[in-house]
This record gives structure tokens, C-alpha cells and sequence, in this order.
């Protein structure tokens, strides 16, 4: 699967879980709640940028350059993670709130500029090949992220099975060959 296509799942999937957000807040009533949610979001938006960052953006910074959008992604990204970082620190429930959903409304703005521009550029100037070995590295990097977390959570064994299983069941271009067998 090509980056841009896995990366435009991705958006539809915190998409989704903006819509909780936005259905959500409204009934919340601690600042300790809004918190909670904005410390989930941090933690997923924080793993996509990263990915986002080294995978796409940096083979596309020059193109990005040369229509001057560059460094507003950039600062977009930054933004993003300012206001969910002034979550954390937010003392009154309304401030919370308030940053809570900013930063939503933004992650969408930014999304949706990556989908008309980002997204259409890379399609445009990355061979087909390219994107493909791209995606294959979200794969391994979303692997590791499994397995790391089973470890740290005392699955070894889980996660040393997985790491395997998901290994072995895939052919070279990152398709499953079939079910695995335990």
C-alpha cells in the first residue's frame, strides 16, 4: 500500500475519533476529563506527525519549498501540538475545553490542506515504487510500536510472537500470504 493511501486512512480514522471528541466534550465536567482526552489524542497525533514528518514530508521539502508551504506545515504542526500540550497545563475546565477543541478544529484544517496539496504532490513527483516502499515502513514502524508496547506491558511472549507472525505472513511487497498458523 502506498504512504499517501495509508496516511489518508489514518486521517479518516482521528477523523473519527475527532467526531467523539466534539460529541463528547459537551457532556464532560472536569478539567481532569478533558485531559484524559487530550492526552489520547496528543500520544496518536504525536506518533502520525512523526511518521508523517520523516516519511513524506522530508523527500517532499523542497517541492514544499518552492510553493511556499514549507514552513506552514511545519508551523501547523507545532500549533497543533502547543495547544494539546497547553491542555495538560490548563487549570480551569473552560480553558481545557477550549484548547481541547482548537486543536481539533486545527488537526482538521491541517488534514484537509495535506489531502489537497501534500497528498496529490507526492503522487505527483514520488514514483509509484517509492510511496510503496514508503508505506511498507509505516507497516515496520506501526510493528515495532506493537511490540514495544506489549513488552513494556509483560506480553514478551505475545509480543515476540506477533512480531514473528506478522514477519513471516507477509510476502515481499507487505501483503499477507494467508492466515497464520499457531
Amino acid at each position: 500500500m502506498k504512504i499517501t493511501d495509508t496516511l489518508l486512512a489514518e486521517h479518516a480514522v482521528f477523523h473519527n475519533f475527532f467526531d467523539h471528541i466534539e460529541k463528547t466534550v459537551p457532556r464532560l465536567r472536569s478539567a481532569s476529563e478533558i485531559k484524559l482526552l487530550g492526552a489520547a489524542l496528543e500520544a496518536v497525533m504525536s506518533s502520525h506527525t512523526k511518521t508523517e514528518d520523516d516519511l513524506l514530508m522530508e523527500p517532499l521539502e523542497h517541492c514544499l519549498e518552492q510553493i511556499g508551504q514549507s514552513e506552514t506545515f511545519h508551523d501547523e504542526h507545532d500549533e497543533i501540538e502547543a495547544k494539546l500540550a497547553a491542555v495538560k497545563n490548563a487549570r480551569q475546565f473552560k480553558q481545557a475545553r477550549s484548547l481541547l477543541l482548537q486543536a481539533v478544529q486545527r488537526a482538521r484544517e491541517h488534514f484537509d490542506k495535506e489531502e489537497r496539496i501534500v497528498f496529490p504532490l507526492a503522487e505527483r513527483v514520488l514514483k509509484a515504487k517509492t510511496l510503496s516502499e514508503m508505506g511498507h515502513e509505516w507497516l515496520n514502524r506501526r510493528e515495532m510500536i506493537l511490540v514495544r508496547r506489549l513488552y513494556r506491558t509483560g506480553n514478551l511472549l505475545t509480543a515476540a510472537f506477533t512480531a514473528d507472525t506478522s514477519a513471516s505472513t507477509r510476502n515481499g511487497n507487505g501483503k499477507s500470504d494467508g492466515a497464520s498458523r499457531v
